[in-house]
């Protein structure tokens, strides 16, 4: 099994910026991909990013150029870093990944973008 647990959310005005961070521990050597989804009131979780064990990159399409997955293997953690934030990437923000034996949630962390 793996374990996340996600950090960083908080209250950000337009146009300014978050980084989100996501530990993982457990049988991390089976983790292939992992992912970061957001789910706002009223809508369906949706995925934002993903980095792949080899490092490839994926974006949804609304935060292409603003937001940066990375992922650091030495301490098992994965981020993502959010620039010129929306009030629309106001959202619950989730780590996922995605291992051998299935998947993982972590708990998620609240982002609001309000001014």
């Amino acid at each position: 099994q793996v374990q996340l647990v996600e950090s960083g959310g908080g209250l950000v005005q337009p146009g300014g910026s978050l980084r989100l961070s996501c530990a993982a521990s457990g049988s991390i050597f089976s983790i292939y991909a992992m992912n970061w989804y957001r789910q706002a009131p009223g809508k369906q979780r949706e995925l934002v990013a993903g980095i792949t064990s080899s490092g490839s990159t994926n974006y949804a399409d609304s935060v292409k150029g603003r937001f940066t997955i990375s992922r650091d293997n030495a301490k098992n953690t994965v981020s993502l870093q959010m620039n010129s934030l929306k009030p629309e990437d106001t959202a619950v923000y989730y780590c996922h990944a995605d291992f051998i034996a299935g998947t993982s949630w972590g708990q998620g962390t609240q982002v609001t973008v309000s001014s």
